[in-house]
């Protein structure tokens, strides 16, 4: 594996950065402050993450994106997660599970994600179904009407990012007859958002990430055509594993960005901040703190760097992946934590982004598989070559 950054890796930093400190940071306090980020606002940055050339630049060339690699997109979002969540959130990343559609799928749903005229939201998690996807208990029954195949749907989805601005769900539901037929009991339909029977409330007040929505779908006999399942029937399981190991990568690679904001932030008022006659920075207390957030921050840097690189050659496992979500946001909060430590009570004032990243931290140990879901996968990676 080649540590050096390429031409175009230096591009994409330098311009993505760029983008995040002048269209993003000078609106983090309103978004902080108030708990809300303006749909005007919200379509002012994505329209300029458009002209910059950030908008959908997960997907691949032959499709509309900007075709970068797994190592590429890594460093894209390092610089994207420095700044606040809703925020970067509005720089497009269309869900790669689209590429799994038909051509006229295709040209309904992904094209237009990926032009910026439509937006998905992506509905797997249920109140009884975090963790455990094969508890799921929305349903997906075959059901003609007026002389059409297709599915009736109920069920209610919960903690569904971003649905009051988007225009369709990527839903995932049982479609199995028996009680448990396990991973084959899933499959995937995209439902547009007004389909009648098809219901979006308002979602839960969330410490972390604010200005950034999550909502509540409910679907009451809401009824799809044939057309509207997304690859086979049963495979849905499939697909979310291809979907969950992407955004777990960019998981960690927003939480590298903001412990590297994080870390620079300790250091400069390390050096800067005098007491007792010397600038703080000569105290071990404050050096050695200093240190151990560098050593941890390029672990989980290189950690999640590795793991993208074998992504690319095709080699990465469900365990490699795991190693690096785990790594990285546990590492998030030891440094959003420590950093605090370092700047004392002005640490937890919202005058610095540190509380807003600490708070922030908490949420990546959860979501897109906990803590001890990456630990699970990891530990039985080690196990199943003895047959445990």
């Amino acid at each position: 594996m080649d540590f050096g950054l390429t031409d175009e890796q230096r591009a994409v930093i330098a311009t993505t950065r760029s983008f995040v400190e002048r269209e993003l940071y000078p609106h983090e306090q309103e978004v902080e402050r108030s708990g809300v980020l303006r749909p005007e606002l919200a379509a002012q940055i994505a329209q300029k993450a458009i002209k910059a050339g950030l908008h959908a630049a997960n997907m691949p060339e032959e499709v509309g994106g900007a075709g970068l690699d797994t190592v590429t997109s890594v460093l894209y979002e390092k610089e994207l997660g420095r700044a606040n969540y809703a925020l970067h959130s509005c720089v497009g990343r269309p869900s790669n599970i689209l590429l799994a559609g038909t051509d006229a799928q295709k040209e309904k749903y992904l094209y237009p994600s990926i032009r910026g005229e439509k937006r998905d939201c992506l509905a797997l998690t249920e109140p009884a179904a975090g963790s455990d996807l094969r508890g799921m208990r929305t349903r997906a029954v075959r059901e003609e009407r007026d002389g059409r195949d297709g599915w009736r749907i109920r069920g209610t989805k919960h903690f569904i990012s971003h649905a009051h601005e988007s225009d369709f769900v990527i839903l995932f539901a049982r479609t199995d007859a028996g009680p448990d037929d396990g991973a084959k009991a899933m499959s995937t339909f995209l439902v547009d958002l007004d389909t009648p029977g098809l219901a979006v409330h308002d979602g839960y007040r969330n410490v972390s990430h604010r200005g950034y929505t999550n909502a509540i779908l409910d679907f009451d006999d809401c009824w799809v055509p044939d057309d509207a399942l997304l690859g086979e029937e049963g495979k849905g399981f499939d697909l979310a594993g291809t979907w969950l190991g992407s955004t777990r990568l960019q998981v960690a690679a927003t939480c590298l960005g903001r412990a590297e904001r994080a870390l620079d932030l300790a250091v400069r008022h390390a050096a800067e901040r005098e007491q007792f006659g010397q600038k703080i920075g000569r105290f071990q207390g404050i050096s050695f703190k200093l240190a151990d957030m560098a050593v941890e921050l390029k672990a989980a840097e290189l950690m999640t760097l590795e793991a993208a690189w074998k992504y690319d050659q095709g080699t990465a496992t469900d365990a490699d992946i795991a190693m690096a979500k785990l790594k990285a946001t546990e590492m998030l909060a030891m440094v959003a934590d420590e950093a605090i430590q370092v700047h004392g009570g002005m640490g937890l004032m919202d005058e610095l982004p540190l509380e807003r990243i600490w708070r922030d931290a908490r949420i990546e140990r959860i979501w897109d598989g906990t803590s001890e879901i990456q630990r699970h996968i990891i530990s039985r990676a080690l196990l199943r070559p003895l047959g445990s």
